[in-house]
């Protein structure tokens, strides 16, 4: 029997709304991580505790959606 928990968080849309310049270095690389390269650029991302931490570190620059 497969221990492993399994169970699907759902997926989030995230908009870079600011521009990246000006960011501090750290903020730069969390959107490079979440694929955020131009402003107004979208990504879909799956809605788990890595990601939440990383929109929560740049809220300030992205605008963040819920998809079902």
């Amino acid at each position: 029997m497969d221990n492993k928990l399994s169970y699907s968080m759902g997926k989030i849309k995230i908009t870079l709304i600011k521009g990246r310049s000006g960011r501090t270095l750290h903020q730069l690389r969390i959107l490079q991580t979440l694929g955020l390269k131009k402003r107004t650029s979208t990504v879909e991302v799956e809605d788990n505790p890595v990601m939440k931490g990383m929109v929560k570190k740049v809220n300030h620059l992205i605008f963040v959606e819920e998809l079902k």
